[in-house]
């Protein structure tokens, strides 16, 4: 290790925040500590998503809802999310990507623990969008942190793995609610959501933040005392990061594709997700138990989906895996929707929660290798 990087490190940790200057505690098998790290937080996140999916009838009954204000509380939990993606993209390039995994992890647990305290519609609603914040800032936050610890050749096949984490959640969530709900009601299951907060702070001690993202702030604080050990291409001089983004001809080209192609991803798969249990209750008329069963069947698809999805991307080619699976999946939803029956519906959840998993497999390292260290946390949250 360069000795002078060494000895800004030190001079650093009198100065400057405590996660800056710790990259020599990162040794060959941090990445594994990072990556269970992020896996656990990813598993929270698919739970805490999918708990108002399953409440959602519920709520209509005991707040007397309307189908209008049902929706409503998705799309709460839509806007918040989006808002706390491009918060969170801010936060991961000023604060660091594991500490704003770990403030993320702990804002949205304990306002989804005090869902269970609401008594009314607006109540639920505002503390639900609030909560989301946590949410959306997480997801990339997440993905930013491990496209940085894994090295290119077996990236997407990582990053492809820790998808399953918000997979494994929802799984999680479908069992939990399916032995909650039945028995001991709503409330119950969002009081639960507490307990992630104390394991997530137990773990955040054994992940140092990537060491690009910390050279790439040291020398941002150094100014013009810049580390010899570089990562990173030459940073523009402008420090709104937004700048630096718009500035940049290829980083605005290709923020703005991904923004519309993320608005049109997360459109279908939350959509899809939020309502899914609720239509199966009613209009295929499944009991709550059953129900909880298929729904198990489509995610454990969709996390097979997500690993292959990361194999072949790093085999072959991350664009032709992205655009299969979004296309496949585009094409299989009005199946699902006009031509399910009682009898096949288990199998077109097992797969469209295949396909579904290919384009999220890939999605996370495809956009992340788009941007440089200094730009990615906030491009990738816009």
């Amino acid at each position: 290790m360069n000795n002078d990087v060494q000895v800004i490190s030190k001079e650093l940790r009198n100065t400057f925040p405590s996660n800056l200057g710790t990259y020599e505690r990162i040794g060959p098998h941090t990445w594994k500590w990072a990556l269970l790290f992020a896996y656990f937080a990813m598993v929270v996140d698919g739970i805490d998503i999918m708990l108002l999916s399953y409440s959602l009838t519920s709520l209509k009954a005991e707040f007397g809802l309307t189908t209008f204000q049902a929706g409503a509380l998705g799309s709460a939990s839509l806007a918040g999310m989006g808002i706390g993606g491009i918060l969170g993209g801010w936060a991961c390039d000023k604060f660091g990507r594991v500490r704003t995994i770990a403030n993320s992890v702990t804002f949205f647990s304990v306002a989804t623990c005090l869902l269970g305290f609401t008594q009314s519609f607006e109540q639920f609603m505002a503390l639900r969008f609030i909560g989301a914040l946590g949410i959306g800032a997480l997801y990339m936050a997440c993905n930013t942190l491990m496209a940085e610890y894994v090295p290119t050749t077996y990236r997407t096949t990582v990053l492809g793995t820790l998808q399953t984490g918000q997979t494994v959640g929802y799984i999680a969530a479908t069992l939990l609610a399916g032995a909650i709900i039945p028995d001991y009601g709503w409330r119950v299951l969002f009081f639960l959501t507490v307990v992630p907060a104390f394991v997530n702070i137990f773990l955040q001690r054994f992940v140092p933040e990537p060491k690009s993202w910390q050279l790439t702030k040291i020398e941002s604080l150094q100014g013009n005392r810049q580390p010899k050990e570089r990562v990173v291409a030459e940073k523009p001089k402008s420090s709104s990061i937004y700048k630096q983004i718009f500035n940049n001809f290829k980083h605005r080209k290709m923020f703005l594709l991904w923004m519309t192609t993320a608005f049109f991803l997360q459109f279908g798969y939350y959509g899809i997700n939020n309502w899914m249990p609720s239509y199966l209750e009613t209009e295929v008329h499944m009991n709550f138990k059953n129900l909880t069963s298929y729904m198990v069947g489509s995610y454990t698809a969709m996390i097979l989906g997500k690993i292959l999805a990361g194999y072949l991307a790093d085999k072959f080619n991350r664009r032709a895996v992205f655009v299969f699976g979004t296309i496949a999946s585009a094409v299989f939803l009005p199946i699902i929707i006009f031509f399910n029956t009682p009898d096949n519906i288990l199998y077109l959840l097992i797969t469209f929660g295949f396909l579904y998993g290919i384009p999220y497999g890939v999605n996370a390292t495809y956009m992340a290798e788009s941007f440089s260290t200094d730009v990615r946390g906030t491009a990738i949250g816009g």
